[in-house]
């Protein structure tokens, strides 16, 4: 029998209902869930379970005011993998990706297609720490090409 990471076959409308309120505010009480939803407690609370054990709810987390924790720059990095380096030092792509993802800096990092291999979001205190971690640290790492930065003007 397969382990908990399956999806469910498919999510009906409670599940979905549940769900959108939960992105909105993930601290809600089971009886304010069903308030909003207008689905028994009981029901929530089940669903909420089953949708955990499912692995569809992987986590609970928070939205931070950034500016507030020191971290006002923002910024999106374009980088262009080295593949024939890469192959050299018997590892991938995925691997390269870990490893930047590990930076205290880096909130996210995915690999895309189109004309770069990797896009990653980076928070930093500012555009001093912003450029050290790219001129420094991200174009040094063995199997780094090329990077594009997109400074974030304002996030909606």
């Amino acid at each position: 029998m397969a382990k908990n990471t399956e999806a469910i076959a498919a999510l009906d409308s409670k599940d979905t209902s549940i769900i959108s309120v939960l992105r909105q505010d993930a601290k809600l009480s089971t009886q304010q869930i069903s308030k909003k939803t207008g689905i028994p407690i009981t029901t929530v609370h089940n669903r909420i379970r089953k949708l955990q054990k499912a692995g569809v709810i992987k986590a609970y987390t928070i939205i931070l005011d950034n500016k507030k924790i020191g971290k006002a720059v923002a910024a999106f990095i374009l980088i262009t993998v080295d593949y024939k380096l890469l192959k050299e030092l018997k590892t991938t792509q995925y691997e390269l990706a870990k490893k930047i993802r590990a930076h205290r800096l880096v909130e996210a990092a995915s690999m895309v297609t189109g004309t770069s291999d990797i896009i990653i979001l980076v928070r930093a205190s500012g555009v001093d720490e912003l450029s050290e971690f790219v001129t420094k640290y991200l174009r040094n790492l063995e199997g780094v090409d090329r990077t594009q930065t997109a400074v974030i003007l304002a996030e909606v």
